[in-house]
């Protein structure tokens, strides 16, 4: 036997296995087409548009923490005004209050209490409707379509104050009343929104 037998047959074995081959991946090609259920193929036209579900249980958290402040803001107006008309009594009405029995108080205590409802006093106008202003900005971070939602709540806790006082608020609440409203205005008109005041 010759060494070109060998090589010959060789060749002869692998021009036969590359032929077979070919022929079964075809035919395995076929098959899979055949068989194949569903095929993905990847499509420039499927719909990329996102649908939005609102989350309820976060509104309603989001509800009630926004009525629990507003009650908060209302509570605070109602407290600080009612203070400061008692601090106004004290002041200007000191013989009213003594008639009626309900306060003792001594010189230091009356010119304690004019200063503390004088211009610049803590109970003045301007410092205790600045302290209201401040908490309703505080309570709504700033966001200014919550303006409308604050000056009702203050509306709301002004008219609860006079009904705690048993009547009309003394002057100097009026006047602050006045100026939480100018504030309110203020702030809605740099903030570009309209009122009805």
């Amino acid at each position: 036997m010759s060494v070109n037998g060998v090589t010959s047959a060789s060749d002869v074995y692998s021009t036969y296995a590359a032929q077979n081959k070919s022929t079964k991946t075809e035919v395995n090609a076929d098959t899979a087409k055949e068989t194949a259920g569903a095929v993905y193929e990847s499509s420039s036209a499927a719909s990329t548009t996102k649908t939005y579900k609102p989350d309820m249980n976060k509104v309603a958290r989001m509800q009630a923490d926004a009525d629990a402040r507003t009650s908060q803001l209302k509570s605070l107006v109602e407290k600080m005004l009612v203070k400061q008309g008692q601090t106004y009594g004290k002041a200007n009405d000191i013989w009213s209050i003594l008639a009626k029995g309900d306060f003792t108080v001594d010189a230091a205590t009356k010119a304690q209490a004019q200063k503390d409802i004088a211009e610049d006093g803590y109970w003045g106008v301007s410092q205790t409707s600045q302290r209201i202003l401040d908490f309703a900005t505080a309570l709504t971070g700033g966001d200014p379509s919550k303006i409308e939602k604050m000056r009702s709540a203050f509306l709301k806790g002004y008219k609860q104050a006079e009904k705690t006082w048993g009547g009309e608020l003394p002057e100097i609440s009026k006047q602050t009343y006045d100026a939480v409203l100018e504030g309110f205005d203020k702030m809605a008109k740099d903030a570009g929104i309209e009122t009805d005041s």
